[in-house]
Parts: structure tokens; C-alpha cells; sequence
């Protein structure tokens, strides 16, 4: 069966992992077991994704990203250079907790910059904006922008990647794609 994404000759993919067409696998990256990867995704150098990892479509991995087992990212997520995900919240070495596992969401449209931490068990909403080296440990509104460490929401980001500044109303527009936005009891949805 001839496949539709592109692996480098230094990639290694395990058995039984699905890539969906028009996908791009870079140099010593590995793709483990039983992951499911979507359509037009770009897996940066050096990357690893664990046993049974979720990417939805359109997902771009930067260099250096460890994804592992629990995670899973809807479509159009942006990991930046570097970005960890963890998935026991407890490790010791000579304790196993295989099988004890978090889980970890990323929404879709989310981005998460360069060297940022997300522990395990926390959801990030759809749009949601990690800012560089941002350690994550709770879950994240959709749309909320989140810096630091631990990492603590300083605004509202819109699905075309800029600051949002809401009027006395609660309403704000991205000003290049001039889509509209509603903050109500700290929730923001695009209404146009």
C-alpha cells in the first residue's frame, strides 16, 4: 500500500500507526504505536510522540517536542520549539505507573510556544494561547492567553493569533481579521 505522507529516511515509525495524507515527518523524529495523526500535519527534527498520542489535522510540532501517552490535540494546534507534555504527576523511577496515566486536551486552533511545561490533567481550551516557557498547571479558558510560571492569564487572545482588548461592553475585534468577540462571566465567544 503505497502511503500519502512524507517520512524522512532518519524518522522511525513504529507498527501500527495511522498518518493521514499530505503529513510531513522530519528528521530523527519518532512516531510510536498505535498513534493517530491527521492530514496536513508537520512533525518538526527530533520529535517524539508516544503510544496511542491524538493529533487532529493541520497540527504543526516545532523541533525538539516530546508528546506523551494521554495527550491529545484537536485540529490546527501550533506546538512550539521544545514544548514538554508530562503524563504522571507523581514519577519516581522505581515506581511503575504505566497504565496511571493523565490525560491531557489541546483545543482546537490552541498554541503553545517555545519551552513551555504543560502537566498532565489539564485541558487547554480551543484558542487558548501559552506564551514561551509557560508552565501549565491547571486548565486553560478558550482564548485565554496564559505566561509564566506557574502560568497566569493575562488576556484574551483571538483564533487569528492577536491581543484582544474588550470595551465596556465586553465586546473586541481583532483588528486584522475583523472578527468579533464577546467576554461574558469570564467566557469569551466569537459572535462575528
Amino acid at each position: 500500500m503505497d502511503k500519502n505522507y512524507f517520512a524522512h529516511e532518519s524518522a522511525y515509525i513504529d507498527e501500527n500507526c495511522t498518518i493521514g495524507d499530505g503529513t510531513k515527518i522530519w528528521h530523527f523524529s519518532h512516531i510510536m504505536s498505535n498513534c493517530k495523526i491527521g492530514n496536513n500535519c508537520n512533525i518538526g527534527q527530533n520529535v517524539v510522540i508516544s503510544p496511542e498520542v491524538v493529533l487532529g489535522n493541520n497540527v504543526k510540532i516545532q523541533n525538539n517536542v516530546s508528546i506523551y501517552t494521554g495527550v491529545v490535540c484537536d485540529d490546527d494546534v501550533f506546538l512550539g520549539p521544545s514544548c514538554v507534555f508530562t503524563n504522571v504527576t507523581n514519577p519516581r523511577s522505581a515506581v511503575n505507573r504505566r497504565g496511571q496515566y493523565a490525560k491531557t486536551h489541546i483545543g482546537k486552533g490552541a498554541s503553545i510556544g517555545a519551552n513551555a511545561t504543560i502537566v498532565c490533567g489539564h485541558d487547554i481550551g480551543k484558542f487558548a494561547f501559552i506564551g514561551a516557557g509557560a508552565v501549565v498547571t491547571k486548565n486553560v479558558p478558550d482564548y485565554a492567553l496564559l505566561v509564566g510560571n506557574p502560568a497566569k492569564q493575562i488576556g484574551w487572545m483571538s483564533e487569528y493569533g492577536h491581543r484582544l482588548a474588550f470595551d465596556n461592553n465586553g465586546i473586541a475585534t481583532c483588528e486584522e481579521s475583523k472578527q468579533q468577540y464577546q467576554l461574558k462571566d469570564n467566557t469569551v465567544t466569537r459572535i462575528k
